[in-house]
């Protein structure tokens, strides 16, 4: 086929505020990432000091209650939960040696020199009794990769702060590191006992703070042991499968979250949590499945309900997806999401009036406006209503689709044949990225093709190519050279694409098309064909150009069937123009007719359909 593809409402790849699988429910929890980093200028020197003389605290710690440093026992078991409380830290004397000393570091870690800072907190932290500097020494030590360090001045920072959970956790994930897992767990037990909200919760805080360890096995068999003692809580079942996740450990994922599920009714996130490993692990009907049994339970559940539209529509199956989203729609009728989302749906089924009146509701709140106004401007384009388009392209405010609406709007002005006006619109575009600089390229250098002025368009492509390899320019540059009738820049140009590309199989089609209508190398284009066939076996341009190809080799019977294909998949008028074609040659000349007078009602006075009559029936 011809490789300009027609213009239209692409919602193929359009992200619907959540049509993609619904993801895992990962609980958002704060943690300590103790590896991100030195980042000594983040604290100026005299701040430093200025807390260390003044005292007190610059926030509120988490804490728990335990016994004073020389008493603390780490053998002992996990002391019950009460309420936390707020330490402030001591007020400290400094001394010459000690300002000395801080300066000495802090300085150091200005520039650069990691060691030397880490030496002097380490030696301070020793000798001072003041967490803030054991804190200060153990996040260098992590920094810096000095692990004896870092669990040294970590231990410092336990001792002298002993109802720091941050204090604790660090030290934690160092015994984890150094393989000492006893010595982990009686500190993370304390961890989870001063949660607030529970062992649950404090458990899900701790399967979070594991996930980042690079042991995940290790940090898997540490929260199997911290749960060991709570089979019969839900949420402490639920805190080990959220880290089984995020460690890729899917079947004790699952065996988890089926051990919650057989004894009741799970809460919404455990509902969407199981949902999300089944489809992680690629039973995607049988997650369909168990949620269609849910909402048999709970029809009101609006969030269970909501994830199993998303999931039919990341199925394909758009029309049972829109039904569920009409349930939704009543339950909710300002809800922006849902409304946008029956909008998306309706175009991907065509129900054009729906979508529109969907849309419509959208426009005048505050979410999805500029969306639905888009959407709008591209419906008003596909009933050729150019001026209506254009008001509801310049409606759209800055934000996503903001480059795509002033794009359109000088795509709308070029069906409008107002060249001049579609330029000036064009130049008034700042991309903001690469990939829309090269759109902008492609959309002058149709705007120029069209209006004949075919050397300007190929300067425009010559400048932008200049910077270097560019597949979509050097596409657009070879279908100008197809109108050019300069085949052998054609060629060049797609030759250079599949030398990077390969398996583009847009290029394998177009050069293969072309050496098929304008040549007589036809086993070369065949194979080119054949090869994007394999890699689009859907695509009708691809079964269109298959469809030419054995034409012109004289394999009629098989052409006229890829030629059906695609003609049912796309009613396309160049498709109609070759399958009359075939027909014709055939011997079936009334069959002929019918399909272009078919094409030419819903595309009147189409150029191949016209031509193909004229040549072979006049």
């Amino acid at each position: 086929m011809s490789p300009s593809h027609p213009a239209g409402i692409d919602v193929s790849g359009v992200d619907v505020s959540g049509f993609d699988t619904p993801e895992i429910n990962t609980p958002e929890i704060d943690t300590l990432a103790i590896d991100k980093g030195l980042a000594m200028s983040v604290l100026p020197v005299w701040v430093l000091l200025a807390t260390l003389v003044l005292g007190g605290c610059a926030g509120t710690r988490s804490t728990l209650d335990a016994a004073p440093p020389a008493q603390v026992d780490r053998a002992s078991p996990a002391p019950a939960a009460q309420a936390p409380q707020v330490e402030q830290p001591p007020r400290l004397e400094l001394t010459e040696e000690i300002l000395y000393k801080l300066l000495v570091a802090e300085f150091a870690g200005q520039r650069g020199q990691v060691e030397l800072a880490l030496d002097s907190y380490l030696d301070l932290a020793r000798r001072v009794p003041d967490a803030r500097i054991a804190e200060r020494a153990t996040g260098i030590a992590v920094f810096a990769k000095r692990n004896a360090e870092a669990r040294e001045a970590a231990e410092l920072w336990v001792q002298r702060a002993p109802t720091d959970l941050e204090a604790r956790q660090v030290l934690a994930a160092l015994l984890i590191r150094g393989g000492e897992v006893d010595e982990a767990l009686h500190h993370l037990e304390l961890v989870m006992s001063a949660s607030k909200e529970g062992t649950g919760q404090g458990l899900k805080m701790i399967a979070s703070f594991l996930g980042n360890e690079g042991d995940k096995r290790a940090a898997l068999e540490v929260m199997r042991r911290l749960v060991a003692a709570h089979q019969d809580d839900p949420d402490a079942l639920f805190a080990y499968a959220l880290l089984a996740i995020k460690t890729d450990q899917l079947p004790a994922a699952r065996q988890a979250m089926e051990q919650i599920l057989s004894r009741g009714a799970p809460t919404t996130p455990m509902a969407m949590t199981y949902v999300g490993i089944r489809q992680k692990q690629g039973d995607t009907e049988g997650a369909l499945s168990w949620l269609e049994g849910q909402i048999e339970k709970n029809p009101q559940d609006f969030d269970l309900r909501t994830a199993y539209a998303r999931l039919l529509a990341d199925r394909r199956r758009f029309d049972d997806a829109k039904e569920q989203f009409e349930i939704l729609a009543k339950m909710q009728p300002d809800n922006a999401e849902v409304r946008f989302a029956l909008g998306i749906l309706h175009l991907q089924t065509q129900s054009l009036e729906s979508a529109e009146g969907n849309f419509r509701r959208l426009v005048n709140g505050e979410e999805y406006a500029d969306e639905a106004s888009f959407y709008l401007g591209q419906l008003a384009e596909t009933r050729k209503d150019y001026d209506q388009a254009l008001k509801w392209y310049s409606s759209v405010g800055e934000g996503d689709n903001h480059f795509d609406a002033q794009l359109s709007m000088a795509l709308t002005m070029m069906k409008q044949k107002r060249f001049p006006a579609a330029r000036e619109q064009l130049h008034g575009i700042a991309p903001a990225t690469p990939d829309q600089k090269t759109r902008l390229t492609r959309v002058e250098g149709e705007l120029l093709s069209q209006e004949g002025k075919y050397r300007e368009a190929m300067d425009v492509y010559d400048r932008a190519l200049e910077g270097g390899f560019n597949g979509d320019l050097l596409y657009s540059r070879a279908m100008l050279a197809e109108k050019m009738g300069r085949l052998d820049l054609l060629e060049r140009d797609l030759k250079l694409i599949l030398e990077r590309e390969p398996d583009n199989s847009q290029a394998l089609n177009a050069l293969g098309y072309s050496l098929a209508d304008q040549t007589t190398r036809y086993p070369e284009a065949y194979a080119l064909i054949k090869r994007a066939y394999e890699l689009s076996p859907n695509d009708y341009y691809v079964l269109d150009s298959l469809g030419w190809v054995l034409y012109r080799m004289g394999r009629l019977d098989e052409a006229e069937g890829y030629l059906r294909r695609a003609l049912k998949l796309r009613n396309d008028p160049e498709v109609a123009a070759h399958l009359g074609e075939v027909l014709w040659f055939r011997g079936d000349r009334k069959g002929a007719r019918m399909v272009w007078e078919d094409a030419l009602q819903s595309a009147p006075g189409d150029r191949k359909v016209l031509d193909a009559m004229q040549r072979l029936s006049p």
